[in-house]
């Protein structure tokens, strides 16, 4: 089929299969589209899985009674599992050098989570492309590709990074690499692959929207698609290929993420860690990240939603949060480990969240609601931590490697004023550590692609310099 042919109507299979599902009502625009319109209408319902609606429609059956989630359960005797303490732990000198061997022998890869739209940060196109440097006005994937490029100025080897679109940012993400030149990456060592999408499901009905007359209401299916759709393109091949032994990933949102610490990756190595996550410590019940819990024999992330407020608030004998090791979606797994998880069919069960979908109504009108309408489901990629033989957790500094940027301007948190002042904030400490001075008020910004600590500094700038206006500063080799 093409879409310049002119399709009169359904293929019969098709119109078989969405009668049967009862959701006749996606072809309520037919007639209003033209060929390419019904040739695309067709392709994106011949990705549907008609078998296994039912079970999305039975979840937000379930979604509507008030039947909690399943897996919850009683966290009475729930803990949180020992941490180790990034740059403080009396293991650190030796975790580093292991960390460090790994980059340097090519063994450690990354998956860079970019499915998201900037829609809501008046970004058009992949939140990737949201400019947010202090003083360059980099946008996130300038500042996060660049960290692989310190990187490999260091160690001397590339990292080679997966990165996950959506439908949405595939075309957006590619161009953006392709006019930037991968950001100083080797595009061979490069790899974009697209996560899948899920319908959007009528919360009182259960049944299918339009996005418009050629188009379900669609959304990508959460961070845990990863799994899934880097098997289904080859990418876990594609990183054994080039020698990678260990993933760590990370999320596109997150500018001072530090997936490829070499702490980090030696308290994996050093663990022998099927999953490795790094939280940061909570310090008010109301934060709003997930928590890393241990309970009856297994870990797993609880999201904040999920955590009774009783539990939430609940401290201990120190005065701190019982649940405090907050997830921050930063994590470092074997390849065998997420090879075998991705053999798991149950691996990953599907999230719900209440969302505002615009969609047409009946009469082909498109609708806008004031409320949340429907329900999209995600997968957590933390939801394959009960697989692992081996787990660590490693608590980082929320300054030194935490500032999600989720809202737009003017927002009380994770704005973009309060991700660029805490990039400073980390400039200033890492430029402090190097014997250099920043005047009150100064905004300094480290250049991602030749900074990584004040070890790359010294070179450039010597201990004493003072800097009195604002600056990108860069570094210089230290291999």
């Amino acid at each position: 089929m093409t879409a310049t042919e002119d399709l009169t109507t359904p293929p019969p299979a098709l119109i078989a299969a969405v009668t049967r599902a009862g959701q006749a009502q996606v072809f309520r625009c037919w007639d209003r589209l033209d060929s390419a319109g019904r040739a695309g209408l067709i392709r994106q319902l011949e990705t549907v899985d008609w078998d296994g609606l039912p079970a999305l429609q039975s979840l937000v059956g379930e979604h509507r009674r008030g039947i909690v989630a399943a897996g919850i359960g009683d966290l009475a005797t729930a803990e949180t599992p020992p941490c180790v303490r990034l740059g403080t732990d009396e293991a650190r000198a030796d975790a580093e050098r292991l960390g460090e061997r790994a980059l340097a022998a090519g063994r450690i890869g990354a998956v860079l989570v970019a499915g998201g739209q900037g829609s809501r940060l008046g970004c058009n196109g992949p939140k990737g492309l949201y400019r947010v440097g202090p003083v360059s006005d980099a946008s996130l994937f300038e500042l996060l590709l660049g960290r692989l490029v310190a990187v490999r100025q260091r160690y001397g080897r590339d990292v080679p990074l997966a990165i996950m679109t959506s439908a949405a940012t595939d075309a957006g993400t590619r161009e953006f690499l392709a006019k930037h030149g991968h950001c100083g990456l080797d595009p061979g060592l490069v790899l974009v692959f697209q996560q899948a999408e899920l319908p959007a499901l009528d919360a009182a009905s259960g049944d299918l929207l339009l996005d418009g007359p050629g188009r379900l209401a669609t959304a990508p299916d959460g961070h845990g698609g990863m799994l899934v759709a880097l098997r289904k393109c080859g990418g876990l091949e594609w990183f054994a290929g080039h020698g990678v032994e260990h993933v760590a990933t990370f999320q596109v949102d997150n500018p001072l993420a530090l997936p490829l610490d070499a702490e980090f990756l030696g308290h994996h190595l050093r663990g022998a860690a099927d999953f490795t996550t790094q939280v940061i410590r909570k310090r008010e019940p109301g934060e709003r990240v997930g928590v890393v819990i241990r309970h009856g024999g297994s870990h797993r992330v609880v999201e904040y939603s999920d955590l009774p407020a009783a539990l939430a608030a609940e401290r201990g004998p120190d005065g701190g949060l019982r649940f405090h090791a907050g997830s921050i979606a930063v994590h470092a797994f074997t390849l065998a480990f997420l090879d075998r998880a991705a053999a798991e069919r149950t691996a990953l069960p599907l999230h719900l969240a209440f969302k505002v979908v615009p969609h047409l109504d009946a009469t082909g009108e498109r609708v806008v609601p004031s409320q949340p309408n429907a329900i999209k489901f995600e997968r957590f990629i933390f939801d394959i931590m009960p697989l692992a033989d081996r787990i660590c957790v490693v608590e980082i500094e929320a300054a030194e490697g935490f500032a999600p940027l989720k809202n737009p301007p003017g927002a009380a948190a994770d704005a973009p004023e309060h991700v660029q002042a805490a990039l400073v904030a980390r400039a200033r400490a890492i430029l402090a550590r190097a014997g250099i001075e920043v005047a009150p008020g100064v905004a300094v910004e480290l250049d991602a692609a030749t900074v990584i600590d004040e070890r790359d500094l010294t070179a450039a700038l010597p201990p004493g310099t003072r800097i009195d206006r604002p600056q990108l500063v860069r570094g210089g080799a230290t291999r």
